[in-house]
């Protein structure tokens, strides 16, 4: 069995924190690891039990007066649970619905009693969720191929920092809703020609949240939400690509009533670059050299993301040749290797040229080396390339 962690280092806060800083904390990683936002997940569910638990403890000053002197064995007698939820007799005999009826102050109307139903027959109560927040992030292909971590101000829907998102001036400003009586849900029961039949809807006046507020937050008017700027801290991985899109959990749009906040969406948008195309990890550059250079051979500078270098250029380089630069494009995204940097050679024509210069180029037609020869098997520069991504 994994030996229990301390219950100050589960809620996060420094052992002399005061009351309401363990209730901020407890109700923080309650939402964190509330069974809705994380449906499935078994370790989620243990995290926010175990949170359950050390609030139960620290929440209480005999409980955590005993527990500050004694550690989880001065847990172990009465009173104190049994070395597990103290309010709920013994590790692992409480349930979810046990939970939130101790407590539903906590979690201000935004999550209820009953999970399916639970071993009352209640219906969940609804978890209110804030929408998404999309946005567009423009990267240059340096940052592409390095990483880039941004802040990004975002003007979006936050709690409200007064009443801290649950919308009531305070935890006595609730009361139970009583057409639902606080699960949250009603049934009906409809006569058919099938018979009797049961249904079940969300609760009409309180909208599934099982309560009421009574006196609303006079800042957010009820809502517990407000309008404002955060900045959030993006960390963008190398070798993302255009529309590729990242997705921050929790950092939307603020939920009403202190509930679940959506996810920021980080769409990324490439900025063009001069020089270069991109096709996947790899980066296509057109190289001009002048028909003495196609010639005779020589060196040409070709970019790349870390600064220009210089490379060899063979006598008699043919128009639409691929030259490839290794391991010089973009990293992929999932760590596996690197791009190249492809060069396509396109040999430049003069436009114009003086007597001098025609003379000579007359005299070198009429050498055989510079007869006109029809190259049938050479395919164009076109077929090269398309032969070349294949």
């Amino acid at each position: 069995m994994a030996e229990k962690r301390d219950y100050y280092e589960v809620l996060g806060v420094e052992r002399n924190a005061d009351a309401d800083t363990i209730k901020k904390a407890y109700r923080k990683a309650a939402i964190k690891y509330h069974p809705d936002k994380n449906p499935g997940d078994k370790e989620a569910e243990e995290k926010f039990k175990e949170a359950a638990e050390a609030y139960d403890v620290l929440s209480n000053d005999d409980k955590r007066a005993r527990y500050d002197r004694f550690g989880h064995a001065g847990m172990n007698g009465p009173g104190g649970g049994a070395g597990g939820f103290g309010g709920f007799g013994g590790a692992g005999g409480f349930t979810m619905d046990d939970i939130f009826e101790q407590f539903g102050d906590i979690f201000g109307g935004a999550f209820g009693g009953g999970f399916g139903g639970g071993s009352r027959g209640r219906g969940r109560q609804r978890v209110n969720r804030g929408s998404d927040v999309r946005i567009t992030v423009k990267l240059s292909l340096k940052e592409i191929a390095e990483g880039v971590t941004k802040k990004l101000k975002i003007n979006k829907i936050v709690e409200c920092e007064h009443c801290g998102g649950t919308g009531a001036k305070d935890k006595s400003a609730y009361t139970t809703c009583t057409q639902c009586g606080g699960s949250g849900y009603v049934i009906t029961v409809q006569n058919s020609f099938f018979g009797r039949m049961q249904t079940q809807s969300v609760c009409p006046t309180c909208h599934g949240e099982g309560r009421i507020i009574k006196d609303k937050c006079t800042y957010c008017g009820g809502e517990g939400t407000e309008r404002g700027d955060k900045v959030v801290e993006v960390r963008i991985p190398a070798g993302v690509s255009e529309g590729m899109a990242l997705t921050l959990q929790g950092h939307g749009n603020a939920a009403r009533h202190g509930g679940i906040n959506g996810d920021l969406i980080v769409v990324i948008k490439e900025e063009e670059h001069p020089d270069f195309k991109r096709k996947g990890n790899d980066l296509v550059y057109n190289l001009d050299i002048s028909v003495t250079t196609a010639i005779l051979g020589g060196e040409a500078e070709v970019p790349t993301i870390d600064g220009r270098v210089r490379i060899s250029i063979d006598a008699g380089t043919q128009s639409g040749k691929v030259l490839r630069l290794r391991g010089k494009g973009l990293p992929d995204v999932n760590g596996r290797g690197r791009g190249d940097i492809i060069v396509v050679v396109d040999i430049v024509i003069p436009t114009s040229i003086n007597k001098e210069e025609r003379k000579l180029v007359e005299q070198l037609s009429k050498e055989p080396n510079f007869q006109r020869v029809e190259r049938r098997d050479s395919p164009d520069i076109f077929s090269r390339l398309k032969n070349f991504f294949r």
